[in-house]
């Protein structure tokens, strides 16, 4: 990944363009390209999986930046979130269902 992170960053820095990437900007931009994302499935399930790629790796991208221009570690905050998850949806009371985590309190 550190390749891919330089490369990210060199292709913003050569531009200049960090100068517009504030985390709202970013944020939007996650926003913009996760619906672009959406937009391959709306219809039936013939998409076309270069578009697809396409668009997740432009998620990625921005969501890279954002993460880049917050100072976070990926891989520290997305284990935590895991491990959140785990707390809330434990095996016994979600295995093979879709419920959320408020509804399988209820069980």
């Amino acid at each position: 990944m550190e390749e891919v992170i330089e490369r990210i960053i060199k292709f913003r820095d050569d531009r200049d363009w960090k100068q517009f990437q504030t985390l709202e900007n970013l944020a939007k931009s996650i926003s913009i390209e996760s619906a672009e994302l959406l937009e391959n499935f709306q219809w039936d399930n013939d998409y076309d999986i270069k578009h697809v790629e396409e668009e997740l790796a432009d998620v990625l991208i921005y969501s890279y930046l954002m993460a880049i221009t917050m100072n976070v570690d990926v891989k520290e905050i997305m284990l935590k979130k895991i491990e959140k998850n785990e707390e809330k949806y434990p095996i016994e009371k979600s295995k093979g269902k879709s419920t959320k985590y408020t509804e399988l309190l209820t069980f």
